[in-house]
């Protein structure tokens, strides 16, 4: 049996407006929320009786997702926001965006900071990293092609 898909990648957050805007301001859009809860999540999460406000976020495409929890309980039990870039575990989810200098305008007025500086690379990507909401780490690549 192959693999078909990769559905989403998950990110916990404080604050799920104020992310939730973010990334609609990167572009993507607010899919669903929902609340999930009850025995069978924590069958699932091996986290037991648990609370959590999800919203799933879609890339333009239609092709990606992000999604997007609250937990209300348990409560959250580690903090890897502040990790640099060769951190051990997940690191950062890539966007490709049409123009990596409005992009960077329009999210800076949302609270992004530029992790280092945009970079050339090879003459086929421009590219940087930046924080977003939460000391979030993402990626942004134009491709210059």
């Amino acid at each position: 049996m192959a693999l078909k898909r990769m559905d989403n990648i998950g990110i916990v957050v404080e604050d799920l407006e104020v992310t939730i805007d973010f990334f609609r301001e990167l572009g993507l859009e607010l899919e669903g929320r929902a609340t999930i809860e009850g025995e069978w999540a924590g069958r699932v999460s091996g986290l037991g009786d648990q609370h959590v406000e999800i919203a799933m976020m879609r890339t333009p495409d239609g092709h990606s997702r992000l999604e997007l929890s609250r937990f209300l309980t348990p409560r959250v039990v580690e903090d890897h926001r502040s990790a640099p870039v060769n951190a051990l575990g997940y690191l950062r989810v890539m966007f490709t965006v049409d123009n990596i200098d409005e992009t960077l305008e329009r999210l800076r007025a949302s609270g992004a900071q530029l992790v280092g500086e945009v970079v050339d690379y090879k003459d086929v990507y421009r590219l940087c990293y930046i924080r977003g909401p939460e000391g979030l780490l993402i990626g942004l690549a134009q491709e210059l092609t």
